[in-house]
Order: structure tokens, then sequence, then C-alpha cells
């Protein structure tokens, strides 16, 4: 871990990564598009997912599967589904149907969830079967009708998460064939109206050239965290949640803004002590040697900072955290108070783990239940207001020189007279 005080740090420190349309995966897209099943089979072999004849998990396969998982497991699995159904349901329930009366006119919107989704698994480096509860049941306590979901290599754990946490479809297919075989269907996958979950920079890239075909969650770069410490901070509690984040890949990163040098150099030391026994030190010993440190002179440093780093997890280890919480306004999901540790949001708290990264959280939030709805408004225009709404309607119109628009508002606003 690198250590620079507040005047060193420079633009680098706030760079973003640059989403590119990868030519690689802009072909993978239209084979599939053209080729369907056909060349999701030859590209998951390509990328390592063997021979599939049939894409589809079976009803017989997940039961024997779930079956042979061990009860603690399941119970694992439950605990984290309870926390997350619970606080999405929570969320839908503070956003309710509308009617109003606006100049003698009923507006009003409706709460109507997307009917089809596809939720994207991660299983490169560790099967995730918290990405599946997480994609997964915000779309269920949302209502969304049909839930299909994707993973490359797919585990057994997995497979049993998905199903617990209720998807109605589960396929062994993962990488761009599976984005493309969900935005643009195949003959064995419908396609889905929102693709949702993580992925490495092929299924980002894939997601974000198939958005117009579907609609999906948003962009995430390599995860990351920063946390902001002061000397009454836990230097071993800080370590172990910087290599928590940096395990997750070689790109990922850490940042830990705080107030001494000393402290720094502390967690430093756990840090290296940590890693030694780490059965993932191969990955996270590059992503730390990445990560940095950055001395502030008061907390009111490490807010601007973060603020302007915008980071996808935020954790807050100081003193006088009343006076200090609010200030933070940039973040995928603040953790407050030094028992918050990130870790409890990745697995079991109830708050979702897919957020945004690369700087997106200066305008969106991360998953919720909020990405599996719409909001869809209607009008109801009375006959005691029409005259009034249609000659206003009308006098726009001319400023705009649309004369088929006024043409719509003048023949209701003269049947009045009739």
């Amino acid at each position: 871990m690198k250590i620079y005080t507040y005047k060193e740090i420079d633009e680098n420190f706030f760079s973003k990564i640059e989403f590119e349309n990868i030519d690689s995966v802009a072909q993978i897209i239209k084979d599939v598009r053209e080729n369907g099943d056909s060349a999701v089979r030859k590209y998951s072999k390509v990328f390592g997912d063997g021979d599939i004849e049939e894409f589809k998990v079976t009803k017989k396969e997940i039961e024997d599967i779930v079956n042979s998982i061990d009860q603690k497991t399941k119970d694992t699995i439950k605990f984290a589904i309870k926390n997350v159904e619970t606080f999405a349901k929570a969320q839908l329930n503070s956003i309710k149907n509308l009617e109003t009366e606006v100049n003698g006119n009923i507006l009003g919107h409706k709460i109507i969830p997307i009917e089809s989704i596809g939720c994207y698994i991660p299983g490169g480096n560790y099967p995730l079967p918290s990405s599946a509860i997480m994609t997964i049941v915000p779309a269920k306590a949302a209502g969304v009708k049909r839930i299909a979901a994707v993973s490359p290599k797919i585990q057994p754990v997995t497979v049993c998460a998905a199903y617990l946490a209720g998807a109605d479809e589960i396929y062994r297919i993962g990488g761009v064939q599976a984005v493309a075989a969900l935005a643009y269907g195949t003959q064995s996958i419908k396609k889905v109206n929102k693709i949702t979950g993580p992925g490495n920079k092929f299924v980002t890239s894939a997601k974000k050239q198939v958005f117009g075909e579907c609609g999906i969650d948003f962009l995430a770069g390599p995860s990351e965290v920063l946390i902001v410490a002061d000397n009454s901070a836990n230097p071993d509690f800080v370590a172990a949640d910087m290599l928590a984040q940096c395990e997750h890949d070689k790109d990922a990163r850490a940042f830990l803004i705080c107030t001494s040098k000393e402290f720094a150099q502390k967690v430093n030391m756990k840090a290296e002590e940590y890693l030694k026994t780490l059965s993932t030190k191969e990955i996270a010993e590059i992503s730390y040697s990445k990560s940095y440190a950055v001395i502030v002179n008061n907390i009111d440093e490490a807010v601007e900072l973060a603020n302007k780093k915008a980071p996808e997890h935020l954790e807050l280890c100081i003193d006088n955290l009343e006076k200090y919480t609010d200030k933070f306004t940039n973040y995928g999901s603040m953790f407050i108070g030094s028992y918050s540790a990130e870790v409890f949001g990745d697995y079991v708290s109830g708050t979702n783990h897919t957020l945004p990264t690369n700087q997106v959280a200066k305008y969106s939030g991360g998953l919720s239940v909020f990405d599996y709805i719409k909001i869809q408004t209607y009008q109801i225009i009375k006959a005691s207001s029409l005259k009034e709404t249609a000659q206003n309607a009308s006098d726009l119109a001319k400023i705009e020189g649309l004369s088929a628009h006024k043409l719509a508002a003048d023949v209701r606003l003269n049947s009045i007279d009739k």
C-alpha cells in the first residue's frame, strides 16, 4: 500500500476506467443475435464452460442439487435471503401508487413490476451465491413475473441460492454470450426486458452494447472500498476490510484516508501479517500493493476527497459520526462505525451488494427493488377543466409551431361550444 499526504494526491487518485466497446464483444453479440443457441454453445466451449447441450438447469437437477447441499449452508443462504427480502419490501412500501388533482384534472402514477429480468451471476474466480441473492430477491419482492438467472461454470451452491431466492429459470452459461442471449433471445432462451448484476470488463462491455435492446442496471468496474479513519479506529479491522476488498480480483482497490501516518503504518503492518495466511494471497497481494493511504489534516479534508472519489463502498471509522455522516454524499453504500464491516453488506445485513463503481455513485445508487419496477403515469382530463387546459395547450403548440398539436387541442376546445 502506498502512503501519500493530502497535498501529494493528484488526479490519478480520481481517475476513472473508460468502458470501451470491445470489438470481440461486439462480434460475439452479433453472432449470438444471428445464430442463437449454436453461437452460445460455441463461445461457451471457447471460454471454458465446456460442451453444453442443455443450457437450462432442469427441475430435477435443481431438486437433486438443493438436496445435496448441507443444511447449514442452506440455513446461511436463507438467513441472507430473509434480510435482503425484508429490506427490499420495506423499500417498495416506501413508494405508493399516487393519484392527485391538478387544475381540476386527475393525474397519477402506478407502480408496475418489469415483466422479465435477466440476473447475471459471476462465477469466474469464486462461486458467488451472494450475487444470486442480491439480484434475484429484489426482483421477486418487486413482483417480476419471470426471473432468468445465468452463471458461468455454475456451482451447486449458486444453483441452490438462485432457486431459494426465487429464480424461475437457471442457465449454466455466462460471459458475453449469456448477456447477448438474454438481450436478443435464442431458440432456448427467451429475451428479457432488463439485465442486472455484476461482471468482468467483457460482461460490462456487453451490457453497454445491448442497452437499448433491453434495459440494464448500470456499468460497474472493479470493486472498491474507501475507509475514512482517525486514531479511534481499530487498525486490525481496517486492514481486514481492505484485504476483503482486494481479494475480489487483481484490479480491485482499497483506499484508506486517515488522520495520521502512524495509523496508516499500523494498518499496513497488520495487512502484511494477514496476507501471510490468506488462501487468496495471490490475488489480494497484487491488488493491495496498488492501493492507497492518504494522510489528511482533518476529517473535513477526508469528506472532500471521499465525495470526489465517490467510492462503491464507504466505511466511516471515526469519532463524532453524527457530525460528519451527512457530509458524505457520494457513495454506493455507507458503513457507519467500526462494527459495520463492508463484508456484512456483501452477504447478510440486508442492503444490496451490487453497487455503482467508477464514480457512478455521483448520480446513481446501488441495485435495489426500484430497479425492478416502472413508475408509469396517467391522466384523466375532465370536461369541467377542459377549456382552460385545451386553450393553454393550443397556445403553447402555436408558440412551438406544431400545428397538429394545436389541432388536437382545438378540436376538443371547439367541442365545448357545440
